[in-house]
């Protein structure tokens, strides 16, 4: 079998590269310009590098898109014509519902469609983590073969029932998870604080939450803003967590104290009641992983926190069922608020805070501004907005970057161990 891969970014090159170890026959391809250059960082590899999609697609017999889904359209009406017969075609974009109305558009009626989804980035061992599949136009034996596939990379498979299914949870997952993230990057921008010399956010909760911020602004933002603007669910789930913030932020402000504290005992109970397992995260791993060392600790609103707990209340979400196709961001924010929620002296500290302590309401303005920015940007559909807003960012936070994602990297493969 002949593994063709169309997209030699980061994602594709990490495939690549993961069944070419594994003494599987794999072909590539990226844009023209990139032939060169690709031919000479892979060339200790035996991955055989072609100068387009068409000749990728006239010989493989399990063909991958590591393409932009605003780019897919274009890149499978270019190539798909010329798929071989009977090939499985798969892709890796991270909303389904453009990619498979391209396949079905573009590609012969033999070809073996599987839809994929790795769950992780490409600085991540895939061993561990999460590919979601599933079968959308595929015969049981290619299904079962692209199942092989995947599986061999050392990933966990999940099935899923279809691309709606992927959607709805990649929006539940992905969307609003990293919009809070962005958020509270931007709110650092805005208040040109950065958050690795402010002695109150070095340790514990705020310290992850600095980490998972440093990693999404260590990417590209079409990694994101794909996710954003071409899932049919991610508006309405980002909306509501803007109107849950704005709520609760007008309570705090207001000290609207019954009410505020009614809405977080009732989200607790709707999101944790059920909850029996062990916690992802404790003291000895949020001060292991700290930017800076200290001992220092200021009691925190939590506002992103306890907005996103609130929105996964009020939008009927259970973020342990959605962990079976986690992120690793997802799963450290569901990690994060465990740990703030079943923690009731923490939690009580949390809303007392929020409510009486205004040392911090600065720090909760710039977050409630940055939240209603970005879903402003959303709203519209405003792409070049988006790429500005998160690069303006991104240039802001870019001392600790790579920093971030290293040991944030290293807190995931600890957790998942």
């Amino acid at each position: 079998m002949k593994i063709g891969i169309i997209g030699l970014g980061d994602m594709g090159k990490l495939f690549a590269k993961t069944w070419d170890s594994l003494s599987m026959e794999v072909y590539g391809c990226d844009l023209p310009n990139k032939y060169d250059d690709l031919v000479k960082e892979l060339s200790d590899t035996n991955i055989k590098v072609l100068h387009d999609a068409v000749s990728v697609s006239r010989i493989c017999d399990f063909i991958m898109y590591c393409v932009e889904a605003e780019n897919i359209a274009e890149v499978v009406k270019f190539a798909g014509p010329s798929t071989k017969y009977g090939a499985i075609v798969t892709g890796q974009t991270s909303v389904k519902a453009p990619e498979i109305a391209a396949f079905e558009k573009y590609l012969p009626k033999d070809t073996q469609i599987v839809g994929s989804h790795a769950l992780f980035g490409p600085a991540i061992n895939p061993k561990g983590q999460t590919i979601a599949i599933f079968q959308h136009r595929a015969s049981n034996e290619a299904f079962a073969l692209s199942q092989e596939f995947f599986s061999q990379t050392g990933a966990k498979v999940e099935v899923l029932d279809d691309f709606h299914a992927h959607d709805k949870m990649m929006a539940d997952i992905q969307v609003i998870t990293h919009v809070g993230f962005e958020s509270i990057g931007t709110a650092f921008m805005h208040r040109k604080s950065f958050p690795w010399e402010d002695k109150n956010t070095i340790n514990g909760i705020d310290n992850m939450k600095i980490l998972l911020t440093l990693r999404i602004f260590s990417y590209k933002s079409h990694v994101y803003s794909g996710l954003a603007f071409h899932n049919p669910y991610a508006i309405k789930d980002v909306r509501k967590f803007a109107t849950t913030e704005n709520e609760l932020f007008g309570m705090m402000i207001s000290e609207n104290k019954q009410k505020f504290r009614n809405k977080i005992l009732k989200a607790k109970e709707n999101v944790f009641g059920m909850h029996n397992s062990k916690m992802m995260l404790n003291d000895e791993i949020m001060q292991e992983y700290t930017l800076n060392p200290g001992e220092n600790h200021k009691a925190n609103s939590h506002l992103s926190l306890l907005s996103m707990v609130c929105t996964w209340s009020e939008l009927g979400i259970n973020p342990y069922k959605n962990l079976v196709c986690q992120t690793p961001p997802f799963k450290l924010r569901v990690g994060l608020a465990e740990y703030l929620f079943l923690n009731e002296d923490l939690l009580e500290e949390t809303i007392n805070t929020a409510l009486k302590d205004k040392t911090n309401i600065i720090d909760d303005l710039a977050f409630h501004t940055a939240v209603h920015e970005w879903t402003n940007i959303l709203e519209l559909g405003d792409k070049k907005a988006y790429e500005q807003h998160f690069d303006a960012t991104k240039k802001f936070l870019a001392p600790r970057l790579e920093e971030g994602r290293r040991k944030s990297n290293e807190l995931i493969s600890r957790i998942n161990k």
